[in-house]
């Protein structure tokens, strides 16, 4: 089918082409404008380029103990795409042009892979053999790529035209183009960004794939040495047989799940527990909106708390009921916060303030952001309070982002929701405010929308000692009726390689 509309494409043209040759004189007023002219051959072009591409743009080569294929393709946002069957794919933003590389891993080398897993200390040589790989194939691929583009448009230019000197008009033009993609690409290299990838399908609930606070920090300083991280973790992957491969925390290393706007749904609890085990993670904090209604025949739905396997740290949505919050409070392992509470678990200081308002409740007319921000104001103030009294909180709690504003300069991070999107700020005095998305996927109401809104949480990764940001990871679940999964890693703008530590001081 695909040749066939390639070939009536190019016989289209060809007629179109003739036609305007064999017009007779009286008509040559009609002639196209220059600008038609040129159209037609940048649409020959481009055609005959991406056919250039499809047929001969590929290269096989290995990597490490890898069989790869690499192949350009085009693209409006550029960036490279490495995809591990059956496992996944793994997306990094290296570039802005109009090409995007892809990788395909097509198998793991047996004896490669063997000799790696027999002698452990060649893993120390496997940066500069991944190096040397990555180059001598990416070079191979420009050349081959540029002998595809020039022989795809010219070759297709001389089948439209029937002259060889258009011909290699559209041959020039194709090389100019990829020329200028090049050039592109090139200006725009960001070999950092390997710092903030993106996983998709089964390597996104891999964490060893993802790494730790501490790794992250002090080992993605060179991005050679990271391509050799992910051929070696790949390498552990394509090794396990039926499991993916277990996760070893970083002792130094705390993780923290946020959670927010559950709104009712029964599926949080199995993916919330699900990433406790996964991330093994030391405490969850959920800035509220558990519920929909907030009456006393929803707070069953609260049960499950207690068996997720970390304490759970809450405060009240404009969702959430004074008797919903009194339900928790009698539950074993939740910490209800509230009127500025603070409490340590984990040996992490967390102090937080319920929602003044409660929405479902139409009896009482909602005062808006002005009892937001006088919450926000008051939970300020127990900040200050536990500083003056030698006890700093790590991490202040807020339903709505109005209130968690007013907390900047008191704590260096708010974590809020309300809002069912996700957002990360720096504030004017240096607070980092994180704003969680819905975990509920909106809750049961989503079944009213056309589309389903995608279930979002975040794992916080906390030096213990320090207790202050590392690095985070954003996890995005497709919505009902969706199974889509990806894991995006973010570092603060100070733990950037190269950069200078804050001077901000909140203690």
């Amino acid at each position: 089918m695909a040749r066939d509309r390639i070939r009536a494409t190019v016989t289209r043209l060809q007629r179109h082409y003739r036609s305007q040759r064999t017009a007779p004189t009286s008509t040559l007023v009609h002639t196209p404008h220059p600008y038609t002219r040129a159209l037609g051959l940048t649409a020959v072009v481009l055609l005959g380029a991406w056919l250039g591409l499809l047929i001969v743009g590929s290269v096989r080569t290995p990597v490490g103990p890898m069989d790869t294929s690499m192949t350009l393709r085009p693209s409006l946002s550029g960036g490279t795409k490495i995809n591990v069957s059956p496992l996944g794919a793994l997306e990094l933003d290296t570039h802005v042009a109009p090409i995007r590389l892809d990788v395909d891993v097509d198998q793991l080398d047996p004896a490669r892979s063997q000799a790696l897993v027999e002698h452990p200390e060649r893993l120390s040589g496997l940066q500069s053999e991944v190096t040397s790989d990555v180059t001598d194939g990416t070079t191979g691929l420009a050349l081959r790529s540029c002998v595809a583009v020039v022989s795809g448009a010219t070759a297709l230019g001389l089948a439209v035209y029937r002259r060889p000197r258009r011909a290699l008009a559209a041959g020039g033009l194709a090389l100019a183009l990829l020329a200028a993609s090049g050039i592109s690409a090139y200006a725009t290299w960001n070999p950092k960004s390997v710092l903030e990838p993106k996983f998709s399908g089964l390597l996104s609930s891999a964490p060893s794939v993802v790494g730790n606070a501490r790794s992250i920090v002090t080992e993605f300083d060179v991005y050679q040495k990271e391509l050799a991280r992910l051929v070696t973790n790949v390498t552990k992957l394509y090794d396990a047989t039926s499991t993916l491969p277990t996760y070893r925390p970083d002792p130094a290393t705390m993780r923290v799940l946020h959670v927010s706007d559950i709104h009712l749904n029964p599926a949080s609890w199995h993916i919330i527990g699900s990433l406790v085990e996964q991330y093994d993670i030391d405490v969850i904090i959920d800035s509220g909106d558990t519920m929909d209604h907030g009456g006393a025949a929803e707070n069953g739905f609260l049960d499950p708390i207690p068996d997720l396997g970390s304490p759970y740290i809450w405060v009240r949505g404009n969702h959430d009921s004074a008797a919903t919050q009194r339900y928790l409070e009698e539950l074993d392992g939740v910490h209800v916060l509230d009127d500025g509470r603070a409490v340590t678990v984990a040996g992490l200081r967390v102090a937080g303030m319920g929602d003044p308002q409660f929405t479902p409740d139409r009896s009482v007319a909602a005062q808006g952001d002005p009892a937001e921000r006088m919450a926000g104001i008051r939970l300020a103030s127990a900040l200050r309070d536990q500083k003056r009294a030698g006890t700093p909180v790590d991490i202040a709690v807020a339903h709505n982002p109005v209130a968690a504003h007013e907390t900047d300069g008191e704590v260096p991070l708010v974590l809020a929701g309300h809002i069912h999107n996700r957002r990360n700020e720096i504030l004017p005095r240096g607070t980092r405010l994180k704003i969680e998305g819905s975990t509920g996927g909106g809750g049961l109401r989503a079944l009213e929308s056309d589309e389903p809104e995608k279930v979002r949480t975040s794992v916080l990764y906390l030096d213990r000692r320090t207790k202050r940001l590392q690095a985070w990871d954003e996890i995005t679940l497709g919505g009902l009726g969706l199974t889509t999964a990806e894991v995006s890693r973010h570092l603060p703008e100070e733990n950037q390689p190269g950069a200078t530590p804050s001077p901000i001081r909140f203690g």
